[in-house]
């Protein structure tokens, strides 16, 4: 009986790296993360206000610093800052190693600005400086939303040599400004004298969420046209956001800040978990194979992967003009490509402050319990 291929294996060696799409106190106390790192080809960690209100609000892992932080009378911000970042801290130093063989291009721990602060250039800059300062880790990401107000603080973080997950990318229009941003953050850090070749960067381009949305709408007009659709729009819209990756890094512009060392932004799938049960639980992750790629997933996705998951290579380049017409056909139903987006990067926003606000009220909770 022959065994089955390492699927998570094949997948790294296409040039996807694979990130886990969670943190946990539970999980560094177990070492349940470098067990994942050693066992499942895990090589970074993205985290989310929903993943620490989650985290908190489970188990009694939290139990000892919230007394701590009680008793030392901190206020509800102050608190939630420690405990993210000594959680990412933690996790930092677990995947170290991985940073260090990988020459910084791995092994990266992704925190998020305050999700409240989307509109506000000016305080999202000052939080992710006080964010890069407290975890104080070479292999930190500081992620900053790719909102209008968020595009200057990618550049401008960038720029003092922060290194910066930027999320929240649904549209294709926008994350072409999230690469100017980011090549913009390059070049001044490299006219201030950092090191280019020590920062470095991710686009985080959500998927799932994307036929969310679309497959509702298409469920509402409910011909068999609109049906023929559904399923489709998500992976269209992330093969079109790899066409315009290698349309940007392949400009002059890109190739002068290579020279002095700089390293792309790879485009990262996120939100790679199917929401619908219809569609395959691999397929975000399988469909969306191409060089120099991250898929974060949440240990459930990887889990999958390792077990059925059929890698086939690339399944990316060569899609475009395929993709491509998914949208004129949507646009030919009646669906919005525009007005899709808008709405999914606004939900975006809002949603994660929401958790935010969640989290603040769970740690305010066991803050006055404790």
């Amino acid at each position: 009986m022959t065994s089955r291929p390492d699927a998570l294996a094949e997948l790294s060696a296409a040039g996807v790296a694979v990130w886990l799409d969670d943190i946990s106190r539970e999980r560094l106390t177990s070492g349940n993360l470098a067990a994942l790192i050693r066992d499942r080809h895990v090589v970074g960690v993205t985290s989310n206000p929903t993943i620490f209100d989650h985290a908190l609000s489970h188990g009694d892992a939290y139990s000892e610093q919230l007394s701590e932080l009680a008793l030392r009378g901190v206020s509800v911000g102050e608190a939630s800052r420690d405990i993210t970042t000594y959680d990412v801290r933690w996790a930092c130093d677990v995947l170290r190693p991985v940073y260090d063989a990988t020459g910084g291009q791995d092994g990266r721990v992704s925190l998020e600005v305050d999700p409240r602060l989307a509109g506000d250039t000016a305080k999202t800059i000052a939080e992710a400086r006080a964010l890069w300062w407290m975890v104080d880790r070479p292999n930190l990401f500081i992620k900053i939303p790719a909102t209008p107000a968020g595009l200057p603080a990618i550049t401008q973080c960038l720029s003092e040599g922060i290194s910066v997950n930027v999320t929240l990318i649904f549209s294709l229009e926008r994350y072409g400004e999230v690469i100017d941003a980011f090549f913009a953050g390059l070049e001044q850090a490299s006219q201030a004298g950092h090191d280019l070749a020590s920062l470095a960067s991710v686009a985080s381009f959500f998927v799932s969420r994307v036929d969310t949305e679309v497959d509702s709408r298409l469920d509402k007009i409910g011909t068999p046209e609109a049906a023929e659709l559904r399923g489709k729009a998500a992976l269209a819209n992330a093969r079109l956001a790899y066409e315009l990756y290698e349309k940007k890094f392949g400009t002059d512009r890109w190739q002068a800040l290579q020279r002095a060392g700089a390293k792309p932004q790879r485009p990262l799938w996120a939100s790679t978990s199917t929401k619908d049960p219809a569609y395959p639980d691999t397929m975000y992750v399988v469909e969306l194979v191409a060089p120099g790629v991250v898929n974060t997933m949440p240990e459930a996705t990887i889990l999958a992967v390792a077990d059925h998951g059929k890698v086939r290579g690339d399944t990316v380049r060569g899609t475009y003009e395929q993709s491509r017409k998914v949208f004129q056909d949507l646009e030919a139903i009646g669906i919005s490509y525009d007005d899709v987006v808008t709405v999914l990067e606004q939900e975006g926003v809002s949603k994660f402050a929401a958790s935010w606000q969640e989290l603040l009220e769970t740690i305010e909770a066991e803050l006055t319990r404790e």
